[in-house]
């Protein structure tokens, strides 16, 4: 019988962070630390949009970029945050989650051996999204020592003839990493010069602790050059509503567009009307869930200190990312003793990536009487390690 798969998709393995809450979910009384999803539900206001848009029968399609409404509203949201101008007509879609805004950038924009500069560790979709694209990935590897920030030297040592899209993940998931207005204007200037595109996955641009996030598009020269990709999972706590957007140049938007419309059709209408009221009235929510996400990070921070345990100050998203290197343990073996012995879940750095190998990704979208019983635990665990290290 003829081989029915594929050999690109034999190729990419199954996402490191699934592979280990296959085992997690076999166990009982587990505390998990590891899931990247807010642990409030979706504001009342917001889901009352959703419910009255099902009261009112508006359960046809949209259009393929989705509700005029709500593009409107994204290009208000981005000129009020970054003070940039997107038209909503030819420079915004509406997507099923950031997920497929990725996918769609990435199938739009690359031929057969073009490669991508992926700075790791990173979120678990860009590698295989570019892979499926064609696109060959070049990981850069960002360093502890810079606080897991990308610096303009890294990008110009990877580039090469045959480099056309560089992704850009932050606030970054798994680490937590924030980037400034004078690092990312550093990296400007290289992509201009090099003459290449950004993939600007902006999802936790919301969550930021110290002092605003800086999309890159917001530079002189760059909005031409970047397809920014958002939703409204991480900021208004609505994963499951499966809804984010893209916005880019008309030129690209128009090809990502004409792929959506095939693959997708358009994304779910009820989550549509539900981001508009999002946008339009849900600031107060998010500062609410961003001061709750802070008064964790501070109380996790403080634990690491306590109990000797390295980790470099996140200011974005809802991640920590300790160093477990002193325990002469591969990620993945930390994590799964501490799983097994103290029933606590983490997730190995290597997950998001091989230059993630003796780190932890640690969520603190969970309460803090959680976060507290769990760090009780890893106190006792690596106390135990030390001393059979002694």
């Amino acid at each position: 019988m003829r081989n029915p798969l594929s050999k690109t998709i034999v190729t990419i393995k199954p996402s490191g962070i699934r592979k280990f809450f296959d085992l997690v979910n076999e166990m009982e009384g587990v505390i998990s630390l590891g899931v990247g999803e807010p642990d409030f539900d979706t504001p009342w206001h917001i889901r009352d949009e959703g419910i009255y848009a099902l009261e009112k029968g508006r359960t046809f399609y949209t259009s393929n970029s989705g509700l005029t409404e709500l593009r409107q509203e994204i290009a208000n949201y981005i000129k009020r945050t970054q003070g940039v101008d997107y038209d909503p007509k030819k420079e915004i879609m509406v997507t099923v989650g950031g997920s497929e805004a990725i996918d769609v950038a990435f199938r739009a924009m690359l031929d057969p051996g073009d490669e991508v500069l992926i700075p790791e560790p990173s979120y678990v979709s860009y590698v295989p999204c570019a892979v499926l694209a064609g696109g060959k990935p070049v990981i850069i590897d960002l360093k502890a020592e810079n606080d897991f920030r990308l610096t303009a030297e890294e990008v110009i040592e990877k580039i090469t003839g045959k480099t056309k899209i560089l992704v850009l993940p932050f606030p970054n998931n798994p680490t937590g990493s924030v980037m400034g207005r004078e690092e990312l204007e550093k990296i400007a200037k290289v992509v201009i010069e090099k003459d290449l595109y950004v993939l600007s996955d902006e999802i936790y641009a919301e969550l930021t602790y110290n002092g605003k996030h800086v999309s890159i598009t917001s530079i002189e020269g760059m909005k031409e050059r970047t397809v920014l990709i958002n939703g409204f999972s991480k900021a208004y706590a609505m994963t499951g509503w499966r809804l984010g957007y893209a916005c880019a140049p008309e030129v690209i938007l128009k090809q990502m567009l004409k792929i959506h419309q095939y693959a997708i059709m358009c994304a779910p209408t009820t989550s549509q009307y539900a981001a508009v009221e999002a946008l339009k009235n849900g600031d107060k929510d998010v500062e609410e869930m961003r001061r709750s996400y802070n008064h964790r990070r501070r109380f996790l921070m403080n634990a690491f200190r306590e109990m000797g345990l390295d980790c470099f100050e996140p200011f974005g998203a809802f991640y920590v990312f300790p160093c477990i290197k002193e325990f002469g343990m591969t990620s993945e073996e930390f994590a799964t003793k501490f799983l097994m012995e103290e029933k606590v879940a983490t997730v190995p750095g290597t997950a998001f990536g091989a230059s993630g190998e003796g780190f932890l990704r640690i969520s603190y979208a969970y309460s803090l009487e959680t976060l507290k019983i769990a760090m009780g635990k890893l106190a006792k665990f690596i106390t135990k390690l030390r001393n059979e290290k002694a």
